[in-house]
């Protein structure tokens, strides 16, 4: 009698409290983002499907021949965070789950764009990541992690269960996106477009399709926030924060914060802008655009007495086929030159592609994670790769090449330390 009784008054808090069994029930440190009950803290965006609350789960349906994708959205965004739930179709069709994301208007209503989990109903493409209304399908790229391997998909993809309830992961630190599939790891990829945003549960517009949801759950960890190296003084003037500039003389900022460089053939040695600290692992990014010369972001690199000062990796900035790919530079260190490996990694036709020509702003990032270092051009992936002969930490820095004429703009060159703590989550399997 004692056992009904306690099982009773159990069955009566949850239903008092709005939770679902299964949803009240989640693991430590992980809050429910569906309540079992309707679907307070969610906003439908997009377009015409329908989201309705059965059985304890979120049921969403496509209304056929009707424009627009459709998401259901959580009213709440995340930064840094580890979701989990679980999925199933009750009807053939499209959907996804978008973290990360956003909205902006279009037309009469909103459009809504950022990273989406794909969810196909026989898992043949489950779990991979495509930028839902923003780089999906540019440049003939549909998914972004264009670099996982095809045996991993086929292992994760393979454990799908049609018909049934399917566990999916999803996890966010800093750059690193890391999914699931039923415990499968699909994704590990470092991207820098977007560090927070909505979660979102997606219905594909077109002839059919009905998914449920249900045990939606989240560990919330936080946001990792970018560290500027120009920043606006007291005075209203821009200057470099934990940096300092190889010839100064040829470095001046604007008013809205865009360094300008400029240098003469005449010139033998660099001008540069060097970090006053090393850093090991992270991912750093700057925009840029150049009249002529040569141009690198450098990473892992220490200071020599070269009249190039800086010895390491540059992701190289040409304004041709070899922005982003890596050079490794020569140093001189005690009066002996060390040498350097020259170009590490190319891809000179698909960066033509995903380059902005014609004196235009382009954004450059590298990761340097361990021994493994991805470049993105423009929100692109032109490289990722382990490199066990890379150099494991150093300085950041901007150059403008020695004994040439250039003229350099910069702005929004920024970096984020990824923490041991971090370093604990991306290293899941």
């Amino acid at each position: 009698m004692r056992k009904r009784f306690v099982m009773a008054m159990m069955v009566g808090l949850l239903a008092f409290s709005g939770l679902t069994a299964s949803a009240a029930d989640v693991e430590d440190g992980f809050t429910s983002l569906f309540n079992g009950r309707d679907l307070t803290g969610w906003k439908k965006r997009g377009g015409s499907a329908e989201y309705e609350v059965r059985d304890g789960s979120i049921v969403g349906k496509c209304i056929p021949d009707t424009p627009g994708n459709t998401f259901l959205c959580s009213e709440k965004p995340f930064g840094n965070f580890v979701l989990k739930l679980q999925y199933k179709f009750l009807e053939a069709g499209n959907s996804g789950v978008q973290f990360r994301s956003a909205a902006r208007p279009e037309g009469d209503g909103e459009r809504v764009y950022g990273y989406q989990y794909e969810i196909s109903p026989v898992g043949d493409v489950t779990g991979r990541i495509y930028d839902e209304g923003r780089r999906g399908h540019k440049f003939g790229i549909i998914w972004l992690d264009a670099h996982t391997p095809q045996e991993r998909l086929d292992a994760a993809q393979a454990s799908t269960k049609e018909g049934e309830w399917n566990d999916v992961e999803i996890q966010c630190v800093g750059p690193s996106i890391k999914t699931w599939l039923n415990g499968k790891l699909v994704v590990d990829m470092f991207d820098s477009v977007a560090m927070k945003g909505f979660i979102g549960l997606q219905i594909h517009s077109g002839k059919s399709g009905s998914v449920a949801w249900k045990n939606i759950r989240i560990k919330d960890l936080g946001e990792s926030k970018w560290e500027p190296f120009f920043v606006k003084g007291d005075d209203g003037n821009y200057k470099l924060a934990d940096a300092k500039f190889v010839l100064p003389e040829e470095w001046s900022f604007n008013k809205d914060g865009v360094l300008h460089g400029v240098h003469t053939k005449s010139q033998g040695k660099d001008g540069l802008v060097i970090s006053n600290r090393n850093y090991d692992n992270f991912i750093a990014r700057v925009t840029y655009r150049m009249h002529g010369g040569n141009s690198a972001l450098y990473f892992r690199a220490e200071e020599t007495s070269a009249p190039w000062v800086l010895r390491g990796f540059q992701n190289e900035i040409a304004n041709n086929g070899k922005d982003s790919a890596l050079w490794h530079t020569a140093g001189i260190v005690d009066g002996k030159t060390i040498p350097g490996r020259g170009w590490v990694v190319t891809n000179d036709e698909f960066i033509e592609k995903v380059r902005n020509k014609d004196d235009q702003w382009n954004t450059t990032c590298t990761t340097a994670y361990g021994d493994r270092l991805v470049q993105t051009l423009n929100g692109f992936c032109t490289s990722d790769f382990v490199d066990e002969a890379c150099e494991k930490t150093g300085k950041l820095g901007l150059q403008m090449h020695g004994g040439t004429d250039c003229e350099m703009f910069f702005k929004d060159f920024e970096v984020m330390p990824i923490t041991d703590d971090m370093r604990k989550l991306i290293d899941r399997k």
